[in-house]
């Protein structure tokens, strides 16, 4: 067999040399490249497990950042609502009360009309009873043809229309 290797052109101390080379540089290799490479790529993997980690947590983030900022839109809306509600039973109470005040201002001057219309009857009436009583003092006189005491008559005719005015009344 020894002479089928030599025949193929294998010389067996070269193959073992280079056999024994060979695992010498395996063990090189793997002592000096692979651990480092492989301690490399398990970093990067290490590292883009953390990147993917900060990720989803920036993503829960934002996602709780949104419903907060979704919340406090609502509670804006809500407390917006409630000012206007208190706007408007304000402005429904002002419109109230100055109706009230409205119709008390016009009771009054309706009171203060009625007053002045009922003074200004009396002191029509009054005046009227002083008329008619000069005039009855004025037509006595002519017809009796002399002139009387216009006070006395004036009594007179003073009496006798709160006479009659009792009499009405009764």
């Amino acid at each position: 067999m020894g002479d089928f290797f030599t025949k193929l052109g294998i010389n067996w101390p070269v193959l073992v040399t280079q056999i024994v080379t060979f695992i010498i540089l395996l063990v090189i290799l793997r002592v000096f490249a692979y651990k480092p490479v492989m301690k490399m790529l398990d970093e990067r993997s290490r590292r883009i497990k953390e990147s993917m980690d900060q990720a989803e947590s920036v993503k829960e983030a934002s996602a709780r950042a949104g419903e907060q900022v979704k919340k406090q839109l609502e509670e804006a809306s809500r407390e917006g609502q409630e000012r206007i509600a208190r706007a408007a039973r304000a402005g429904e109470d002002v419109r109230q009360k100055a109706q009230a005040d409205a119709r008390r201002d016009a009771e009054t001057l309706i009171e203060r009309a009625r007053s002045e219309i009922q003074r200004e009857r009396d002191d029509a009436i009054g005046e009227v009873r002083r008329e008619f009583a000069d005039l009855t003092v004025l037509a006595a006189g002519k017809v009796i043809e002399r002139s009387l005491d216009k006070e006395q008559h004036r009594e007179l005719i003073e009496k006798v229309l709160e006479e009659s005015t009792k009499q009405k009344k009764d």
